[in-house]
């Protein structure tokens, strides 16, 4: 039997939270940055609503029911040469990284970190190719040696180098998101192949409370276009940028989180899209947000029972953890949120590899999230009840010959069905595991990552498709910040931009 998915709402706390967000939709709406988004909205009997300069979209019920009917519940990406093949649906399990980490592990570091480079992004992309159930990168580290308004160009052609899996971008602006369009067209023979087999997951987040910035709507309807599925998520903070009531976050964020989809299908119908959740709490002692809170996972699973309402895939947050070390809280909070959200029914599940509030990598944790990983899709496979499993005949046999289990064909057979054999997690006696030189599971780790970048090969780029890179790139640097503000469409008399919480000067 398999293992019963966790909840914590019932069908009418469930109905309660979703009419609240429809009523709150349609009486109060978002605030939308975007005239393009705007315009479609209107057109399609949405209300405009301008407040102290802000304007405020007002979405009717109908409008929002009739789109999230074109929403697809399954949808596969794929890897750079079109081999690798993922699909993800509404009731399978995947797991995947996410976090844009400025820092990574680096022991001989005071701090214990560092800023991170391209060659850390690298080398992330090459480690999370040669892990089992890890089954996408993204841009996690976001290296500091390399421009931010052309860094897409340098981890898309090391994707393209080194990767069979496919990759996650976020949208910041149109420009960008359609440079990333045009350089994986180019990378899998043209922009048909790219919209037949997606290659791309576009992160999307809502900036709670209740706003889309025009910036990433700009990239947002660059995705859609091109039917690269989109991960929508909110990351609010119950306290700070939500109510400190967990429903109360709950009906918030589903409104923007109701609202991404909608434009995605008002843009192109059946685009692709993950219902998402990041959110979580403020820590009332400090402001932070609490990743590794018992109520983000509360949230979590809530937001899993509120994708199966709407028959949407979800996106869940899992291996969190708000520890800056490898102790045990690190432990234990990474696991109970990712356990939270593959028990709660998440179909795509993220974070691997994090730690301090995703703010910093650690590519060993990475290659233990993926143990982790396979060892809770063993345990949510639960136990299988059949003749072949009951083993009568082998618990008769055994009992009259007075044999061993070990000797006789059933378990043979069955080991390896019903047994999930570690890579990292030591059972040896004690001395055995001292004899081998008394190594903790970071240390085991490390020789697996060490293993790994060793012997890991990509599909590789021909000179063509690499010269092909090369110009483009050389298009992409020869921007200003001013050039990149003005295709956004933005103010630049701050003299800044603000793109996925970074700020670009």
């Amino acid at each position: 039997m398999r293992i019963n998915q966790l909840k914590v709402l019932n069908k009418d706390e469930i109905q309660s939270i979703h009419d609240s967000s429809i009523e709150l939709l349609e009486s109060l709406g978002v605030k939308i940055e975007s005239e393009e988004a705007i315009k479609l909205l209107k057109e399609h009997g949405a209300t405009i609503d301008v407040k102290e300069k802000s304007t405020f979209v007002r979405f009717p019920e109908s409008l929002v029911t009739e789109q999230l009917k074109k929403v697809p519940d399954s949808f596969s990406l794929y890897g750079p040469d079109g081999s690798y093949q993922v699909t993800v649906n509404t009731s399978n399990l995947n797991f995947s990284t996410m976090g844009a980490t400025v820092n990574i592990n680096d022991s001989t570091k005071k701090k214990g970190v560092r800023k991170t480079t391209l060659e850390d992004a690298i080398n992330h992309i090459r480690i999370v190719n040669g892990l089992e159930h890890i089954v996408c990168s993204q841009v996690d580290v976001w290296p500091h040696d390399v421009p931010f308004t052309e860094l897409h160009c340098h981890t898309i052609r090391e994707w393209g180098r080194h990767s069979y899996k496919p990759y996650g971008m976020a949208c910041y602006g149109k420009t960008a998101s359609q440079d990333m369009i045009n350089l994986v067209s180019i990378i899998v023979d043209g922009e048909e192949e790219l919209i037949k087999k997606p290659r791309l997951l576009g992160v999307y987040n809502p900036t709670s409370p209740l706003l889309q910035t025009k910036i990433l709507l700009n990239g947002l309807f660059i995705f859609a276009k091109y039917n690269q599925p989109l991960l929508i998520s909110s990351a609010a903070s119950a306290g700070s940028t939500s109510p400190v009531t967990l429903a109360g976050t709950l009906v918030q964020t589903n409104m923007e989180v109701l609202s991404s989809i909608v434009l995605t299908q008002l843009i192109n119908p059946g685009t692709p899209v993950l219902y998402g959740s990041t959110n979580t709490i403020m820590d009332p002692t400090n402001g932070n947000p609490a990743y590794g809170s018992i109520e983000f996972s509360l949230i979590t699973i809530a937001s899993a029972q509120l994708a199966h309402y709407y028959n949407i895939p979800s996106k869940g947050s899992g291996a969190l953890t708000d520890s800056k070390c490898f102790d045990v809280q690190n432990g234990f909070e990474r696991f109970m949120t990712l356990y939270c959200a593959a028990s709660a029914g998440h179909n795509f599940i993220t974070c691997a590899g994090t730690y301090e509030t995703l703010l910093s990598e650690s590519f060993e944790l990475l290659v233990i999230d993926d143990e982790m990983a396979g060892i809770i899709k063993r345990g949510l496979k639960g136990i299988s009840v059949t003749e072949e499993t009951l083993a009568l005949d082998q618990i008769r046999k055994v009992a009259a010959e007075k044999r061993n289990y070990l000797s006789i064909k059933h378990t043979a057979k069955n080991t390896r069905k019903e047994i999930f054999v570690p890579k990292l997690i030591n059972r040896e006696k004690r001395g055995i595991w001292l004899k081998n030189g008394a190594k903790d599971i970071i240390a085991v780790a490390k020789e697996r990552v060490d293993e790994i970048l060793e012997t890991q090969k990509g599909p590789d780029l021909s000179s063509h498709i690499e010269k092909q890179i090369a110009q483009y790139t050389q298009i992409v640097t020869s921007r200003s910040l001013e050039d990149y503000m003005k295709l956004e469409g933005i103010d630049n008399s701050k003299g800044t931009i603000d793109v996925a919480g970074v700020k670009i000067e």
